[in-house]
């Protein structure tokens, strides 16, 4: 069941100045928050508020936008939330909804002219994503209960690596929201990508003990509990709630079971049980016909496990696997839906020696930087194009989360460096010198996580090091330490 964001909180038919009709606001779950829109159609309205619960809920059904615009064509809070929802799904369609919007805005509520204005900042060819979180900002200050419009907004944030401006969106439309599950989830994302992983397991429980359903919170729990290396506790508590994911859509579905494959991996379980959930989890979901095209996004979360499986020297296990999923970037329509898909991409694609297209997807990549407006340019080279050059002794895969990837994304992007690393210390003349590199940083990560098995195999792959002794035995009391 939909969880109700405005607890009590019942109206009839909404009213501002100038008259008219407008949709009613109380009647169902979430919907426009409980402020006016107006239209003439009981169908609109319902509509409308079950996509604001798809949308905060990670539901399947997001495409029931269209029919609000069905319902009425003339209503512009649902033409412009249509025209968001075809931007990344029917993207012909994209300029009808919105002039159908633009065509009634003088006749709009208020509330709905100021999403007019968040989703038109968007939805513009020349985005300017500054621009774009301060409209939603000022959205919120005026709505502080459009979870909605502060949920594109910390996807924007997210996408910018910006989590200082996702988590102040977040306590300013707090106070409106602190009965709302919702919001907890939220906050407890911004605060996790901030690494106050204390405050945030507090906030995604807040958010489990509102709604046990919020598939963003169990996420989030999911993510403290694997950075502190819990494995079994994150393992325990995502399979307890896995039945629940059936209502989600396929990109969160695959996500959340990518977290717990990960969690097994980390904590040194057998593989055969990284490998089914690959296959019966995360494969399988995304081979369903019902997919829609956004959820090509869940093959991040495939790439993502297999790499991480690779690094570990098992590449023969699923080198086949490897193989179905690159084959899916020998036609250009699967690239730039994600920065982060294409690179994971790229190292499928030269694994499994199509070399030439790994290079065009790489020049292509190159291509789509340049012709980005130049405020967007600056962040993405370094990001993106830096990354395939040769990396140098600073590197650390957080400094690049506007690829669009969280610390667990970025994370196996270190080991690779890592192993990088020592592989070229061990081949070359420099080799004190890349070890050195190596040592320190490894050094500083085992600190950060010293429950992780495979940083302390690093560690004792060291050769010579006078701890290696130590380090060995760390390794293996941790490889039985979890899952045994």
């Amino acid at each position: 069941m939909p969880q109700s964001l405005i607890e009590g909180h019942s109206r009839g038919a909404g009213r501002e100045e100038g008259g008219g009709r407008w949709g009613r606001d109380g009647d169902c779950d979430g919907g426009s928050m409980g402020y006016p829109v107006r239209t003439s159609s009981e169908a609109c309205i319902s509509a409308i508020n079950a996509y604001y619960n798809q949308v905060l809920s990670y539901g399947r059904n997001r495409k029931v936008i269209l029919e609000a615009a069905r319902g009425d064509p003339e209503c512009v809070l649902a033409n412009v939330l249509a025209a968001h929802f075809a931007s990344s799904k029917m993207p012909s369609a994209t300029s009808s909804y919105l002039n159908s919007a633009a065509s009634r805005l003088e006749s709009a509520t208020s509330y709905e002219k100021a999403v007019f204005r968040a989703v038109s900042c968007l939805l513009s060819e020349d985005r300017d994503d500054e621009a774009a979180v301060k409209i939603h900002s000022e959205v919120l200050k005026e709505f502080p209960r459009d979870l909605v419009s502060l949920k594109r907004a910390q996807i924007l944030c997210f996408y910018i690596g910006r989590p200082d401006l996702s988590f102040k969106l977040v306590e300013q439309a707090l106070t409106q929201n602190e009965q709302v599950g919702y919001i907890h989830g939220m906050r407890a994302f911004a605060l996790l990508e901030l690494g106050r992983m204390s405050d945030a397991e507090k906030s995604a429980w807040r958010g489990y003990a509102l709604n046990k359903d919020d598939f963003w919170a169990q996420h989030n729990l999911c993510h403290v509990l694997q950075n502190d290396c819990r494995f079994k506790e994150a393992v325990d508590f995502m399979e307890a709630c896995s039945p629940s994911w059936v209502d989600c859509c396929s990109f969160m579905y695959t996500h959340n079971w990518w977290h717990v494959a990960v969690c097994y991996l980390e904590g040194h379980s057998p593989l055969e049980k990284v490998i089914e959930i690959y296959d019966h989890y995360i494969w399988k979901e995304l081979e369903r016909n019902d997919a829609d095209c956004e959820e090509f996004l869940g093959v991040c979360n495939a790439l993502g496990l297999l790499l991480r499986v690779a690094i570990r020297g098992q590449m023969k296990c699923i080198r086949d696997r490897l193989k179905i999923v690159a084959s899916k970037f020998m036609t250009k329509s699967h690239w730039h839906v994600e920065w982060l898909l294409d690179i994971l991409a790229i190292w499928a694609l030269a694994c499994t020696k199509e070399i030439k297209k790994a290079k065009d997807l790489l020049d292509s990549m190159k291509f789509k930087v340049s012709y980005l407006n130049k405020k967007k340019q600056h962040p993405l080279q370094k990001g993106i194009l830096k990354a395939f050059d040769m990396l140098g002794p600073n590197f650390d895969a957080i400094d690049y989360k506007m690829i669009g990837a969280s610390d667990e994304q970025l994370d196996v992007f270190n080991e690779v460096w890592y192993i990088f690393l020592l592989n070229a210390g061990h081949a070359n003349k420099f080799i004190f010198l890349f070890v050195a590199i190596a040592i320190e940083a490894i050094e500083k990560r085992v600190r950060q996580r010293e429950g992780a098995p495979f940083l302390w195999q690093l560690a004792y792959s060291m050769a010579g090091r006078s701890d290696a002794y130590f380090a060995s035995s760390r390794a293996k009391a941790l490889e039985i330490a979890y899952f045994t």
